[in-house]
């Protein structure tokens, strides 16, 4: 089964709310398996919609990622960054 990539690109538009969040997502994303494997670090921007925050979690499978999308304690973080940022948010499946 191939391993998935959780990939966010985000624009905080309220930090204090959106620290909220992250303090809580970082307890549930290593729950359903996923690990960090970039976290807002530097980045060049090369096509799209700059947002500043940039955020890539692999997890076991596509299901285990959609799972914490899903879990109602990601949900409850989610309600801290919903009015707190602007996100885009896609898994995608790994190649084998």
């Amino acid at each position: 089964m191939p391993s998935a990539l959780w990939i966010a690109h985000v624009k905080v538009t309220d930090a204090d709310s959106y620290m909220k969040y992250a303090a809580i997502a970082t307890e549930v994303i290593p729950q359903f398996g996923g690990k960090f494997i970039v976290r807002n670090g530097s980045y060049e921007q090369l096509e799209g919609n700059d947002r500043a925050r940039n955020v890539v979690a692999r997890f076991p499978s596509l299901q285990a990622a959609h799972d914490c999308y899903h879990s109602d304690a990601y949900q409850e973080a989610l309600s801290f960054a919903r009015d707190a940022s602007e996100r885009d948010l896609v898994i995608v499946e790994e190649m084998e």
